[in-house]
């Protein structure tokens, strides 16, 4: 029995480890659930720590039209890439957070408005960070002159213990100066205070006119809590922690089981 149609207007989506698999691939039933959306003119939309450059592979597969959310918020770019507005952390916030990054001994990359530096090109998840993004990172010890325009630091670790910590030392001494959210169990993404997934939902509804309580979010890590608050009902991954599954409107399956698309299915198009 379909599940009681709600007043959704428009649909946010997380995009690794919720609209793609785990190997980064957009399936064929995935397209189709947001075609479905499009026929029924709620609006798609995507959000996500990756730099807009790296959303760009997403565009013409699903036609997306409204605008996209990269560095969770920090950049606002149209389709073609093109600058709507975007989110810097201070220099001050941005040295901050490298030596906090430091004290704790996690390698940090730094995005700015239009590049990737990592300390290591050969680091641990920059080939697949490359290969995700689909462009290169620089690679550079000299900082100094990126920090006047840091979208994203992002920590990097394999230590899961090791990064629960640091998000939550970086979110205690940042305080307001950032928002500090783990975006991967390995990764630690650092952004300006208003550059989180809960303001990527109150952004649209500046840009769009759509209210935020007929918005669907969907999502899988702890930095989509925010975006579930913020919207009239959400969805979380089968693959997320309790945490984040008790923090939604409905569970899905996983990213592996066509959870973003089942989601869809069910709780929007109102399909068995």
């Amino acid at each position: 029995m379909a599940t009681p149609q709600h007043d959704i207007r428009l649909v946010l989506a997380d995009v690794d480890g919720t609209l793609v698999t785990r190997e980064k691939i957009l399936t064929p039933r995935a397209i189709r659930a947001v075609h479905a959306l499009r026929e029924k003119n709620i609006i798609f939309a995507i959000t996500s720590g990756r730099p807009p450059r790296g959303m760009e592979m997403l565009v013409q597969p699903l036609e997306l039209s409204a605008p996209l959310a990269g560095f969770n918020g920090g950049m606002m770019v149209h389709p073609d890439l093109s600058l709507i507005e975007a989110l810097r952390l201070p220099r001050s916030t941005a040295q901050k957070t490298l030596d906090l990054l430091k004290d704790h001994q996690v390698p940090a990359w730094i995005y700015t408005s239009t590049e990737w530096l990592v300390p290591d090109a050969h680091g641990p998840h920059v080939a697949r960070e490359e290969w995700t993004v689909k462009f290169p990172p620089r690679e550079t010890q000299d900082l100094d002159a990126a920090l006047d325009d840091v979208v994203k630091i992002t920590g990097v670790s394999d230590d899961a213990a090791l990064m629960q910590s640091v998000a939550s030392t970086l979110q205690r001494e940042l305080g307001t100066e950032a928002s500090a959210a783990l975006s991967q169990p390995y990764y630690v993404d650092i952004t300006h205070p208003h550059a989180n997934k809960g303001g990527v939902v109150h952004t649209l509804e500046r840009l769009l006119g759509v209210p935020t309580t007929a918005m669907l979010t969907v999502g899988d890590q702890p930095n989509d809590v925010l975006m579930f608050r913020a919207s009239g009902v959400s969805i979380a991954m089968g693959q997320a922690t309790e945490d984040v599954k008790a923090s939604a409107t409905w569970t899905t399956a996983s990213s592996e089981e066509e959870g973003f698309a089942r989601g869809i299915e069910r709780f929007v198009l109102g399909e068995d």
